[in-house]
């Protein structure tokens, strides 16, 4: 019975952990922006991360979808500890912002 629950609560968290990263995918695209280059940014170290392709595949044109609001996408980066990608998300949002003003 143990290991039934534990593998549903794997499972639970890994379909989050997608739906996080489909979030932070999406936001990019409608902000003109590329996933992949932030997460790298934010995660120097880390290789081709193969959720992030699978959640980039998942993603619509920003015409298609809906906004994604910039206190989502940092909320859920923070929801799965990512704190470095938050960072990095945050510092763009401040860019697109001042694009916005001029």
């Amino acid at each position: 019975m143990g290991n039934e629950m534990e593998d549903f609560i794997i499972q639970n968290y890994q379909k989050e952990e997608r739906m996080m990263i489909l979030v932070f995918a999406q936001w990019c695209v409608n902000h003109d922006l590329d996933p992949k280059a932030l997460y790298l940014e934010a995660y120097p170290h880390q290789a081709e991360n193969p959720e992030l392709s699978g959640a980039i595949d998942l993603t619509v044109s920003k015409e298609e979808a809906g906004e994604v609001p910039d206190d989502t996408v940092l909320g859920v980066l923070s929801m799965f500890g990512n704190d470095d990608l938050a960072f990095v998300v945050s510092q763009e949002m401040e860019k697109l912002k001042k694009k916005k003003k001029e």
